[in-house]
């Protein structure tokens, strides 16, 4: 109820208000909404960055803002808000208007923030041609946004190990701790094991390595995999790179799914190559940006298809192209913690199993594991 009535009123307020303060609005929703992502940059020894990062992105959802608003007729400014999901700044596409209604009474699709935009837009010209008040047509344009759906936990067709170290980032990557690590993730593995599992699933990165190149570990893994389905994170190398990937161990044989949607600046620099390999080479040590599978894929554990997909890419409309009934989800929010990043993950991730009618399946390091109907 509360996210409902506030979600109204504050797109009732952005119709309304004049553009200057509107870009305002944007201004401290650029600040509330994604000052997490100048926290990765604590690991790059670049802390003095933090702050330009963090006004450089207010200032650029304050001109956002002030752009939708330019316009005084609130239909305009509601068809701008309405189609500003679509646009995605360095191809970073967690802005959605929309996720405010994600738990509240009205409907996620965009035909429903549609109904509730132009509801909205009506009541005001309303009563600017008749200064009298128009709730009731507010009120009864609003009710066809209503989410009447209800949602019926599934029964899923396996016992699921969910399997997050709590590992914050400065130590997941120190090699004083791999060692450490291994241990403490075969050791959950045993333990999913003796309560008779049939998976577990670790996070993505849950073995800060490259796997493929492990001989040792692939054979444990193999070896354990008779016993139950291992699902687990770590890097690929390849001749041509190094990918972020999620390997499936299953009967004793192992398969290798590799990321297909890169994080933006975290993965990979999303300008032209010559200015992303002097960016790479001024302020990260001259690593280069992660290789990418071609397309999203499906695995069949026991007769049943799981769709894989790696944190960024359980929010991207590409892993629900052909429509999958199960997801499975790893996930590191390391990088950002403490910070409001795993929590707005969270709701993108209920968001997109209301969107698609989806279970998905996430595990995240220090973020918010769990099966989502």
């Amino acid at each position: 109820m509360i996210n409902t009535i506030f979600g109204i009123i504050g797109l009732y307020f952005f119709i309304l208000e004049k553009r200057e303060i509107n870009f305002w609005s944007g201004f401290f929703v650029g600040i509330f909404w994604f000052y997490w992502i100048s926290l990765s940059f604590r690991y790059y020894h670049l802390n003095y960055l933090i702050p330009f990062v963090i006004f450089g992105i207010a200032f650029v959802y304050g001109l956002f803002f002030f752009f939708i608003s330019y316009f005084k007729n609130p239909f305009i400014r509601a068809f701008l808000l309405l189609i500003s999901s679509y646009i995605h700044p360095f191809e970073f596409s967690w802005f959605k208007p929309e996720l405010i209604f994600t738990e509240s009474y009205i409907g996620i699709t965009k035909w429903q923030f549609a109904i509730i935009l132009f509801a909205i837009s009506a009541t005001i010209y309303f009563y600017d041609k008749t200064k009298k008040k128009a709730y009731f047509l507010f009120l009864l344009l609003s009710i066809f946004a209503f989410n009447f759906h209800t949602f019926h936990q599934k029964k899923l067709p396996f016992k699921i190990y969910l399997y997050d170290a709590r590992l914050p980032q400065n130590i997941k990557w120190n090699p004083k701790y791999t060692q450490k690590i291994i241990s403490n993730n075969i050791k959950h593995i045993k333990q999913a094991i003796k309560e008779k599992k049939d998976i577990i699933i670790l996070s993505e990165t849950a073995f800060p390595l490259c796997l493929n190149k492990d001989i040792q570990l692939k054979y444990l893994l193999k070896k354990l995999s008779k016993k139950i389905v291992i699902v687990t994170g770590a890097l690929n190398k390849e001749k041509n790179g190094y990918y972020n990937s999620a390997y499936y161990f299953i009967n004793g044989k192992m398969t290798i799914i590799n990321k297909v949607v890169l994080v933006p600046f975290g993965e990979k620099i999303p300008l032209p190559k010559f200015l992303a390999h002097i960016i790479n080479k001024i302020f990260f040590d001259g690593a280069e940006d992660f290789k990418t599978a071609k397309k999203a894929t499906s695995i069949k554990i026991k007769g049943v298809n799981f769709t894989n997909a790696i944190c960024y890419e359980i929010t991207e409309n590409i892993i629900y192209k052909n429509h999958p009934k199960y997801i499975i989800g790893i996930s590191n929010n390391g990088w950002f913690t403490p910070s409001i990043e795993p929590t707005l993950q969270n709701i993108l991730i209920k968001f997109y199993v209301q969107k698609y009618h989806v279970c998905i399946i996430h595990s995240a390091n220090m973020g918010i594991s769990g099966v989502f109907f």
